[in-house]
């Protein structure tokens, strides 16, 4: 077994991940600030898991990462998630049709409309 990963912060680290809690971030975000505070305050890995119901690579994950980019680190990447389905040009068409069409659509009327264009 290796060394234990320990999280040391300065008051100004642990202000700021503090604050994260109350800050308009995704809560993934917030729950990785979580993380490290607790580990900061003497919490082993296995424990901080458990706590969050996740793996306990997923806690190393996150402490290394803290380690290596600090509060960047915390936040996810650009690009990740789903991509959206509709380029700009069909909603602002879509809008425009809502706008000057005196009905209304459900969403499969919408997509057949966009289909149709």
């Amino acid at each position: 077994m290796g060394s234990r990963l320990r999280i040391f912060l300065t008051k100004e680290q642990d202000r700021e991940l503090f604050d994260l809690r109350t800050a308009k971030v995704p809560q993934k975000v917030k729950d990785r600030a979580e993380v490290i505070r607790l580990n900061a305050d003497g919490w082993y890995v296995e424990k901080i898991a458990a706590h969050f119901d996740w793996g306990e690579q997923t806690v190393r994950l996150v402490l290394n990462k803290w380690e290596k980019e600090g509060i960047e680190g915390l936040h996810e990447l650009p690009g990740r998630g789903r991509k959206p389905k509709l380029m700009e040009a069909d909603i602002e068409y879509l809008e425009k049709c809502l706008k000057e069409e005196a009905r209304t659509y459900n969403s499969k009327q919408l997509a057949e409309k966009l289909d149709k264009e």
